[in-house]
């Protein structure tokens, strides 16, 4: 298993007593997750032990069949392996076979299954931010930036959501029709358009409305670095005040939404959304999902945030 000297190690075996999960990425020492793992093991008085899993490019699947035959339970996955999670795993749920992506992994009855939890939580916590502006999803024009795994997650619940219009722009245009092919019809059963646009095309043209759009998504990795996948100028262009630009990046104040603010947007980073998914993840591999736990959402939060 290759890990960094900075990031934890990640061993089922020298844990004794305790069931080991992890989140596993490439970067990964930014990650918040074993915080917020901890947190909902001590609320529910679970033992665990839950750790960071740096993986080489092109190790993921030897990386993650090696921590499950050492004896791990379950695992988180962040960029840039969700679509390779999808593939190693022998069950999949609706969520994931929907999306063609996974954030989660875990044995159960001898197989390894996979999940998507990413959309849900994206939803949840989009709702949380859009009340404080006394606004919704319901209606919604929605235009997501990248057209990766983590965007390939989020746009069936976006449309469950009932978002008027999802507009995807890419770099590489045919990947982000691509997206717009894999999820044509449950749009249009939802009533929702579904468009793909380049994303250096973005500011020439707007919406089908030709208005701002309500929500902007950065559901690239650019946030990682210093960079955003469009420029000021074109977010400008495409947005008004009332404009919410998410970042699924968290933990910094990403070049994204630095420009976001100062064009006079409501900015936010993706930690709720982190936080929402990761309490799915936790539920369903503790087996709390029977409506009875109530995870502490804004704890796990606050918790995080106070790290920054």
């Amino acid at each position: 298993m290759t890990n960094q000297a900075t990031i934890d190690q990640v061993n089922p075996q020298n844990h004794p007593g305790k069931d080991v999960y992890a989140v596993i990425g490439n970067p990964i020492a930014h990650s918040k997750s074993p915080i917020i793992h901890a947190f909902f093991a001590k609320q529910t008085n679970q033992a665990i032990h839950y750790g960071r899993i740096f993986s080489e490019l092109n190790a993921f699947k030897e990386t993650a069949n090696q921590f499950f035959a050492d004896g791990g339970k379950g695992l988180n996955i962040t960029v840039p392996f969700k679509l390779e999670a999808y593939e190693l795993a022998q069950k999949k749920t609706a969520r994931a076979e929907l999306a063609k992506a996974a954030n989660v992994l875990w044995l159960k009855d001898g197989q390894l299954w996979c999940d998507n939890t990413d959309g849900i939580g994206l939803t949840r916590d989009l709702q949380r931010l859009l009340k404080s502006q006394q606004s919704s999803l319901n209606n919604a024009k929605v235009l997501i930036l990248g057209a990766g795994g983590a965007a390939q997650g989020v746009i069936d619940p976006l449309v469950t959501e009932k978002v008027s219009q999802i507009t995807i722009a890419n770099r590489t245009f045919e990947k982000a029709q691509q997206l717009v092919e894999q999820f044509k019809e449950s749009a249009a059963l939802a009533q929702v358009s579904l468009q793909a646009i380049d994303i250096q095309k973005l500011g020439e043209v707007k919406n089908e409305a030709n208005d701002s759009f309500d929500l902007i998504i950065n559901a690239t990795a650019t946030g990682l670095g210093d960079t955003s996948p469009i420029s000021k100028e074109q977010l400008k262009a495409i947005s008004s005040t009332k404009t919410l630009a998410y970042d699924m990046v968290y933990g910094k104040d990403t070049r994204f939404m630095r420009d976001a603010k100062e064009l006079g947007l409501k900015a936010s980073d993706g930690l709720g959304m982190l936080v929402e998914q990761a309490a799915v993840a936790f539920e369903t591999w503790r087996h709390l999902n029977d409506g009875q736990t109530h995870l502490d959402i804004n704890g796990a939060i606050a918790v995080v945030r106070a790290t920054y």
